[in-house]
């Protein structure tokens, strides 16, 4: 009898040890979600078509990325698709017309569609999976990404291109009108989208 009080006692013990352990993630740090610093964080964008290219930047109104072990595991952010901005065209009146067109119904209809989102589903090595949500469109997509930490903060760049008809945005794209010539725009975009993320 008293030999087996004492291996139940052993076993109490070596549970008690183990919980201990658990509980304090023995050297494992616990996962971490960073504010992402809309300031330092940014988006450009560049779309080409047959005749030329526009580009410009886009802000992120908020997000955060989650880390574990110093590793980014998860997070997400969220694009104010009214913040569009054109860098290239410098006259005044043609830049407000063209933000008009790309901004309303023939594009990216920002007033019923005023943002789009991104959220990290997957991270395998260098590359990132997640679901874009874009013009009311939720699509599964994968790309590598350069994460780096110094200071306190995380920096996640990437070059994302993405197929605006895959979302619904059909004008001007030759999948959809054959006979568009050299007025066609091509459906992928890109966005390079720079993260910075901290306490």
């Amino acid at each position: 009898m008293k030999a087996i009080k004492l291996i139940a006692g052993i076993f109490v013990a070596v549970a008690f040890v183990g919980s201990a352990i658990a509980g304090n993630g023995g050297t494992s740090k616990k996962a971490a979600s960073l504010a992402v610093d809309t300031k330092e964080s940014k988006i450009h964008w560049l779309a080409k078509k047959v005749t030329g290219q526009h580009e410009g930047f886009i802000s992120i109104s908020n997000g955060s990325l989650v880390v574990n072990n110093g590793k980014v595991a998860g997070g997400n952010f969220t694009i104010d698709m009214k913040s569009i901005v054109c860098t290239d065209i410098t006259d005044e009146g043609y830049n407000k017309k063209f933000i008009g067109h790309i901004t309303t119904g023939d594009f990216f209809e920002v007033e019923k569609f005023p943002t789009s989102t991104f959220k990290i589903t997957k991270v395998a090595g260098s590359n990132i999976t997640g679901d874009l949500t874009l013009h009311g469109v939720t699509k599964s997509i994968t790309f590598p990404a350069k994460i780096t930490t110094a200071g306190g903060k995380v920096t996640a760049t990437a070059s994302i291109p993405v197929d605006r008809t895959d979302f619904g945005v059909k004008y001007g794209s030759k999948k959809f009108f054959d006979s568009i010539g050299d007025k066609a725009i091509d459906d992928v975009f890109n966005l390079d989208v720079t993260l910075v993320a901290g306490k």
